[in-house]
């Protein structure tokens, strides 16, 4: 459940909407919404591609950092 909350503080500390996210990653605003809530689980490639986008690590994503 760690990695939710910090997907959401990630975005929140760049001031950015929950649609503004799924526009980046190119999909609909409800399947981000439900990755950032907990409601599915976040795959390898979304994990990866926000990673990127704030600039930190996997591990630090996931909380092992």
């Amino acid at each position: 459940m760690f990695v939710y909350r910090r997907v959401r503080d990630l975005r929140e500390d760049h001031d950015l909407t929950q649609k503004d996210v799924a526009d980046m990653l190119n999909m609909q605003l409800t399947v981000y919404r439900r990755y950032e809530c907990g409601e599915r689980e976040l795959p390898l490639w979304v994990a990866i591609r926000l990673a990127d986008y704030y600039h930190v690590t996997l591990d630090y994503l996931v909380g092992r950092e």
